[in-house]
């Protein structure tokens, strides 16, 4: 052991002795790849020391970068290493670097990527600019590209990639590894293999694990899973994410209408659509046409918002309006206000949580009409037995606090608060009803059921709500009881 060794070695003991159980910190990642592209190292160098890192590290530091520094970046590195972070890059900061590179590079490195992030990274690009760097590339791979930039944002065929292997059913087992072999060469999705018959027509898939461990002389036939499960280009993606939760495939085969293996897409590609899927609905359900980011213009997110304020504007003003019909039972019970938000709020809740049971739950296409009556019955069950138990406890509760802080009698504490609990139980038990029965129209209807958004759920429970309490208000506490 040399005397750098040791002294090192000293030195780790040293720590552990000082820091005794104390976690390790954490690398600075961002700092040192920082400080490489920095640094006045040859092209070479600086190339080498960068592969240490991950190519999701080395993409979050290139937006902390400025334009010079990130092109000095381009220019040191080979396309291999480009490529790894553009696939690790925010799809349109990816777009932005890829303007600023020029064509000839910017090209090398699209012919290096995944078919379907390509083309998701030209989607961000101007469109001359994106026309200079598709003529610049191989034919195979432009037409890949334009094969999956034809279907739209919704569907599958705009996820899948080209980056498989295929093999032909008329092979022997070592045809097959060899093809595997060469294929394999360009293709790193190799876990799983598709077969074609000579029409081009999908039979199946091969573990790679069962392709090893099959004898030369064995047919291939044996080794082919013809019940390997597939998606159609066309197909919506909304439509297909519970049966590709439900097969659970780290890669499956996309089709087109005559059968025809045109790519595949990869449980990464998965993981993005169902996350896209839920940032879409979780959008809807915040009352937004779209997600929002961080860097994105004020024009657009008001854009975005601008359209749903106004329909529940027009909504709120409804609300108001029969508030105003009650003016007379506010003036003369005015200590009723105090306690209107505690119906609408439990109102609104009650709604919006039938609504994200209901969405969750219709994402099962295989739902039949008795399961459907089912769940509006169990919502409605759920919003009458906490209705009852809410209102219960308001009726106590809130009689106390008027006759002992508000110095009321008994008779009228308790018929206010009477009133509370039984315009609570209506309020919620017809929320619940609403939460539920809104979205499965929308669903039958063929209309995306997360449109029915929280905020238009909850300024239907406010109408719902304000016509409950100050209805039975004025029937209760003025007409029956006179308690003006």
């Amino acid at each position: 052991m040399d005397e750098l060794e040791l002294e090192s070695k000293e030195k780790k003991v040293s720590e552990n002795d000082d820091e005794g159980d104390l976690a390790v910190a954490k690398p600075d990642y961002a700092s040192e790849i920082s400080a490489i592209i920095r640094s006045n190292d040859s092209p070479k160098n600086i190339m080498n020391r960068l592969w240490d890192y991950h190519g999701s590290d080395i993409a979050d530091v290139l937006g902390t970068l400025g334009v010079q520094e990130r092109k000095k970046f381009y220019r040191v590195c080979d396309t291999d290493l480009l490529a790894d972070v553009f696939e690790h890059s925010d799809e349109t900061e990816a777009g932005q670097y890829l303007a600023e590179m020029d064509v000839r590079r910017a090209s090398s490195v699209i012919a290096n990527l995944d078919t379907d992030t390509a083309v998701n990274i030209l989607r961000e690009v101007d469109k001359a600019q994106r026309g200079l760097i598709i003529e610049g590339l191989p034919q195979e791979i432009r037409q890949e590209i334009r094969l999956i930039a034809s279907y739209d944002e919704d569907e599958i065929g705009s996820r899948m990639t080209t980056n498989c292997i295929i093999i032909k059913n008329t092979m022997t087992i070592k045809q097959a590894m060899t093809e595997l072999i060469r294929q394999a060469e360009h293709n790193d999705n190799i876990s799983t293999l598709f077969v074609e018959d000579e029409g081009g027509e999908y039979c199946g898939a091969i573990d790679l694990k069962d392709l090893i461990t099959a004898r030369s002389t064995d047919p291939l036939e044996e080794v082919i899973a013809t019940s390997f499960p597939y998606l159609y280009a066309s197909e919506l993606i909304s439509d297909c994410i519970e049966k590709l939760k439900d097969y659970s495939e780290t890669i499956v085969p996309v089709l087109d209408e005559n059968n025809r293996m045109l790519g595949v897409i990869t449980s990464q590609n998965i993981i993005e659509a169902v996350d896209d899927e839920l940032g879409e609905d979780y959008a809807r359900l915040a009352g937004l046409t779209a997600e929002e980011d961080l860097n994105e213009p004020l024009h657009q997110s008001m854009k975005k918002r601008l359209p749903w304020l106004l329909v529940l504007l027009g909504l709120g003003l409804i609300v108001s309006s029969v508030v105003g019909v009650f003016e007379k039972v506010v003036e003369q019970l005015t200590l009723i206000m105090a306690f209107q938000s505690l119906i609408l709020d439990r109102a609104g809740n009650v709604g919006t949580q039938s609504l994200a049971v209901t969405i969750r739950v219709l994402m099962d296409e295989t739902l039949t009409f008795r399961q459907k009556i089912k769940l509006v019955v169990k919502e409605i069950r759920v919003g009458l037995s906490n209705g009852l138990l809410l209102g219960v406890l308001s009726f106590i509760l809130i009689g106390l606090y008027i006759m002992i802080f508000k110095q009321k009698e008994l008779l009228f504490s308790f018929a206010v608060s009477g009133c509370i609990g039984i315009s609570l139980l209506l309020a919620m038990l017809i929320s619940s009803a609403v939460g539920t029965l809104i979205p499965l129209f929308f669903k039958k209807i063929k209309i995306d059921p997360a449109v029915a958004s929280g905020p238009l759920i909850t300024t239907i429970n406010d109408l719902v709500a304000v016509v409950s309490y100050y209805g039975i208000s004025w029937l209760l506490l003025l007409n029956v009881m006179h308690l003006a």
